[in-house]
């Protein structure tokens, strides 16, 4: 039920399954913010490394791999979608049939101009604080991917790859992303 404080008020996880199927929302520190379509390059970027990432995935069987929209229920005030997620066999015990409850290990975001300052900001700093290990922010317009790791409850900037690099991280070692397959049209 939502509770209010000083004349705002606050949406909770209950609050939130109770919306419509018919739109996507994320409920962010109590605020239910509507997620509109993404445009075609936006679904484009997120096809290709979904089918990278599960194929690897499958080939080493590390996980699981989602993508939007499937819930990531952070706090009672804090319910995600992320594009895509990887959660790892050490953390498979998060997965529900409805949910994850708690961080998934990766955490991947493509830039929307509807959603990118949630995504750079908000979303940046809640991935932290809950435990995620690897946030990468992709930019489909400027053909990069940042990937920021966790340290000390909170996420870095650890590297940055453009179109014509291979992205690589130890988070899943073995993964060879050529970025310009991922970024090509």
């Amino acid at each position: 039920m939502a509770t209010t404080t000083q004349g705002a008020v606050t949406q909770t996880y209950k609050d939130y399954c109770a919306t419509s199927d018919d739109q996507r929302y994320e409920l962010l520190n109590g605020n239910l913010m509507m997620v509109p379509a993404p445009n075609r390059k936006h679904q484009e970027v997120l096809t290709k490394l979904h089918l990278e990432l599960g194929a690897f995935n499958k080939e080493r069987r590390l996980g699981k791999v989602y993508v939007a929209p499937f819930d990531v229920l952070l706090s009672d005030t804090d319910v995600v979608q992320p594009d895509v997620l990887f959660i790892s066999r050490a953390r498979e015990h998060t997965i529900t049939d409805e949910n994850v409850r708690g961080a998934p290990d990766l955490v991947i975001e493509i830039l929307s101009p509807s959603t990118a300052n949630r995504d750079l900001g908000y979303k940046h700093d809640l991935y932290g604080r809950h435990g995620v290990l690897e946030y990468w922010i992709v930019d489909p317009m400027g053909e990069t991917v940042a990937v920021h790791r966790q340290r000390d409850g909170r996420l870095e900037l650890a590297d940055t790859f453009g179109r014509r690099d291979t992205l690589q991280t130890a988070l899943l070692e073995g993964l060879q992303l050529e970025l310009d397959d991922i970024f090509a049209s």
